[in-house]
């Protein structure tokens, strides 16, 4: 993969201004200014460049609580990888998408309403794609850390406490039922932020076909409630962050919470969930570069004597990450909103 040109690096206000939207997505532009320094109309024209160039997005999907979610890792023949990997970045169930490098080829992340339904869609539409050789299924059971609680870490401390403070996602467990699953209205909605989290309340109740009130108060009751996740993310390798590593990790079992919380604290920790299996830990970092991945596990040797590493994958392409189609750059493109199949 090409290193990204010198116009696609992040500056150090570009990545202030991300973080501080990490942190509070929909902040207003006052809030947002303050925090990094600088005017809200500054803030906001920087925004709509980054966003225009698909360098940084502000997207939602739904909480781990509302949809079964499962890692698919993927075998398949040498010619059919690329081609398997935008077939199955437009199923809008497949989350996201990796071409990696280790033992499998592609990286899947999936939702379902159910165990079921899962079942079936990666025996239909997974398994009997060109080449397939095999699809070893990681069903997720608990969450410790995942994408929209991790940070930038770009602004200090005292600029962070004048944001609207929010706190991580902490540990959830996931459903097996999808119990708690969106009315077709709130899935409108969902849909229209996933493809704009940042939208306006006017702007949003266009879209919806409803008053701006009606819009706000929508709004309002989805993101209290808790079903919702906000989101800013950015093309990582812009901001030096070029390795891109999957671990799979077996702990004992009386020491999965706690190993996976403290995993999730780590600042390359971007995901730190439990998964079925032997080895049931999943653990995603974002690294300066491959020699980062040495100290990394190191520090993970260090600090966990029972946790054992039994896999890395490196990252070779992100083609989708969380309903966001990106490019070689790994900028986004366009957006196919995260749906478990019918």
């Amino acid at each position: 993969m090409p290193d990204p040109s010198a116009a696609d690096r992040l500056t150090e206000a570009d990545l202030a201004l991300i973080d501080a939207l990490q942190s509070a997505p929909r902040a207003p532009w006052s809030s947002i200014a303050q925090a990094t320094g600088t005017a809200a109309s500054t803030a906001a024209r920087r925004w709509e460049r980054l966003r225009g160039d698909g360098l940084a997005w502000i997207t939602a999907y739904e909480s781990a609580r509302s949809v079964v979610v499962a890692h698919v890792e993927v075998r398949c023949a040498a010619p059919e990888v690329t081609a398997n990997a935008g077939r199955l970045a437009l199923l809008p169930w497949v989350v996201s998408v990796y071409e990696v490098a280790g033992d499998f080829d592609l990286l899947l992340t999936v939702g379902a309403a159910d165990l079921p339904m899962l079942g079936r869609v990666l025996r239909d539409d997974v398994r009997a794609l060109p080449g397939v050789t095999e699809a070893r299924v990681r069903v997720t059971m608990t969450q410790y850390g995942e994408g929209g609680d991790w940070r930038m870490r770009a602004l200090s401390k005292a600029d962070r406490v004048r944001l609207p403070q929010r706190s991580r996602s902490g540990r959830v467990s996931y459903s097996d039922t999808g119990h708690d699953r969106h009315s077709e209205e709130d899935q409108h909605l969902l849909t229209v932020l996933g493809r704009d989290g940042r939208i306006g309340h006017r702007a949003l109740g266009q879209e919806l076909g409803v008053s701006e009130h009606t819009a706000a108060r929508r709004l309002r009751r989805l993101l209290t409630d808790g079903g919702v996740v906000l989101r800013c993310d950015f093309a990582h390798r812009t901001a030096g962050l070029t390795a891109s590593v999957v671990y799979r990790a077996a702990v004992p079992h009386a020491e999965c919470d706690e190993v996976g919380s403290a995993l999730a604290r780590l600042e390359p920790v971007r995901l730190s969930v439990s998964v079925s299996g032997e080895d049931n830990l999943l653990v995603h970092a974002l690294l300066h570069g491959l020699s980062g991945a040495e100290a990394f596990e190191a520090s993970l040797r260090d600090r966990f004597p029972t946790l054992d590493v039994t896999a890395r994958t490196v990252v070779l392409r992100t083609v989708k990450r969380v309903g966001w189609m990106l490019d070689e750059r790994e900028r986004a493109v366009s957006h196919v909103p995260p749906r478990p199949p019918a």
